[in-house]
């Protein structure tokens, strides 16, 4: 079924006309989302309240490697932690984008997250970049083995307290990136190519302050495309955007796609 949302408040928003005005010509958008675009479902943002940077809890790849305390909590914690990410649904936000990619509007999407919402949502996982990798997925890191979440999360029910890599004996971890370590190369080299292709960069929930993730609507931007931010707070490259809309990305997105997709919003696939 599809749904309408142009009698919503926040489709009469001048920042989000200017955002529809901006986006309308372009043809070759690309998004770029963070945390933000993930809390109307349910996962808090990373530097928001309940993020690990306000409860301390920040990982780091040294500290896995080398403190069989940490490991072991890790695991413990991801009992619980992964089914209830694994049961998070996407949002207005990312149904919109989706909406937007299959009307032909987006292309790419990088994101920041790790939670598979955009794929969820219905976005061709092809066409997703995932620069801090993905929680449904656990990799060693020995041999770069990787498995579906919720195959070593059954070994975790049946009683391992930390699961080793059935090929090599080395140490299992979610395939995401921690403290200390470098972003997959294959994605930066991906995210990179669609940064510097697009004529507009659509930044949504992000807030553009960890790199070299936030260094990619800069190189949009140095290859002459528009940029474009919907962000709850303020953002260091909001005075060189074009467009900047200070409200949710649920609302802000849904009245985008209204304007540009024909008004056929994505539903979950």
């Amino acid at each position: 079924m599809n749904q309408s949302f142009s009698n919503e408040p926040e489709a009469h928003d001048p920042s989000i006309q200017a955002l529809i005005a901006l986006a309308r010509p372009s043809r070759r958008i690309v998004a770029f989302t963070g945390a933000g675009i993930s809390t109307e479902s349910g996962i808090p943002d990373y530097r928001g309240p309940g993020g690990v940077w306000q409860t301390g809890q920040i990982p780091t790849i040294s500290d896995f490697r080398t403190n069989p305390k940490t490991r072991r909590a890790y695991w413990d914690g991801r009992r619980s932690r992964y089914p209830e990410l694994a049961a998070k649904e996407p949002n207005r936000g990312h149904l919109a984008l989706t909406a937007l990619q299959r009307a032909g509007r987006v292309g790419e999407i990088i994101t920041q997250n790790i939670d598979g919402l955009h794929q969820k949502a219905g976005s061709d996982p092809a066409t997703v970049i995932e620069l801090h990798g993905s929680s449904h997925r656990v990799s060693c890191l020995a041999c770069g083995r990787v498995w579906p979440a919720a195959t070593i999360h059954d070994r975790l029910l049946a009683g391992e307290v930390e699961p080793d890599c059935e090929i090599c004996g080395g140490m299992l971890r979610g395939a995401t990136i921690l403290f200390g370590e470098s972003l997959p190369l294959d994605a930066l080299r991906s995210a990179t190519s669609a940064a510097t292709t697009c004529d507009l960069m659509l930044v949504v929930g992000s807030s553009l302050v960890v790199n070299p993730a936030a260094k990619l609507p800069v190189l949009a931007r140095g290859g002459g495309a528009s940029l474009a931010i919907v962000n709850r707070t303020p953002t260091p490259l909001d005075g060189v955007a074009d467009v900047v809309v200070r409200s949710d990305a649920g609302p802000t997105l849904s009245a985008v796609a209204e304007a540009l997709g024909r008004g056929a919003l994505a539903q979950p696939a």
